[in-house]
């Protein structure tokens, strides 16, 4: 019954993923703008430290297509692990835990996306802890995301006896 709740929650980041894939290219304005916000700095007060900001197009393409890539990589990645411990539920100890491989990768590369995209690039960098809109709605889903995506993966990565 445990390596069926680990599938489950493997499967609840591969729906997590894929369905935010899904809005950002659904609703990419949204996507596009959500970055252009936090690059451009544009949702607070100047700082000392808004020479940083970037309004490039580019940039904001870019910071876009890391979300949705990574996003679709984490889905892809843990539906296909999900697949493999499915297909080894029933195996020894050793067999399931290789069959996480795929599941425990797409988890970190989506703790990968969210800390690296949101934490050290968005809050650090375009310092968007300083905007109470874009850290309500941005920086604290990213960390409750990533909080919980890590925690499964530990639950998910324990070893069985």
């Amino acid at each position: 019954m445990l390596r069926i709740i680990k599938i489950l929650l493997v499967l609840s980041i591969a729906l997590w993923a894929l369905i935010g894939v899904l809005g950002n290219v659904i609703d990419w304005a949204g996507t596009t703008g959500a970055v252009e916000a936090a690059t451009s700095m544009s949702t607070f007060d100047p700082a000392p430290t808004s020479g940083r900001a970037i309004t490039n197009g580019a940039v904001t393409l870019l910071g876009a297509l890391f979300i949705v890539l990574l996003k679709a990589l984490t889905g892809a990645m843990c539906l296909f692990g999900a697949w493999q411990m499915w297909g080894a539920r029933g195996s020894d100890a050793a067999d399931f835990a290789q069959a996480k491989t795929w599941a425990l990768t797409g988890c970190g590369v989506a703790l990968f996306m969210l800390f690296a995209g949101w934490i050290v690039i968005a809050e650090t960098w375009f310092e968007m802890w300083r905007s109470p809109l874009m850290t309500d709605l941005a920086l604290n889903s990213a960390f409750r995301y990533a909080g919980m995506i890590g925690v499964m993966a530990l639950f998910v990565g324990a070893r069985e006896e």
